[in-house]
């Protein structure tokens, strides 16, 4: 018999993520790693673990993530807004809470593209009177 699978797919900045939510007891694996190895800060592994603990599911399913693409901090808004999309999968009755909490909202910053005349996205060359 094939074992029940929930997906969602989480994006912020330049990062996505592919979450697979299966009954389990718990653990988090990001890339083959687990997520204590992945992430270096402990802030991170809390962020990853909000719409679990928000929807009180944090010990019933194992996380299966593959993320690429920017840094630790994209990487683990797009590894839970996944977990929050799988989570919404397996029961739609969590949708009220992870809604209010904000976990389904794609957060829609971006890095701003760099102007012609400019050094950067906003910053003017040096002014010099003379």
């Amino acid at each position: 018999m094939a074992q029940v699978q929930y997906y969602g797919t989480g994006r912020r900045k330049s990062s996505t993520a592919r979450v697979r939510l299966v009954p389990g007891t718990g653990r988090i694996t990001v890339n083959k790693r687990d997520a204590e190895d992945y992430f270096p800060y402990e802030t991170l592994r809390t962020i990853i673990k909000q719409p679990l603990v928000a929807t009180e599911t944090e010990g019933s399913y194992d996380v299966l993530v593959n993320v690429h693409g920017g840094g630790f901090t994209g990487q683990a808004g797009a590894v839970r807004h996944g977990v929050a999309r799988a989570l919404l999968e397996a029961d739609p009755e969590y949708r009220a809470t992870l809604k209010r909490a904000g976990f389904l909202t794609r957060d829609a910053r971006m890095k701003e593209r760099k102007k012609y005349g400019l050094k950067g996205a906003r910053r003017a060359p040096q002014f010099s009177k003379r």
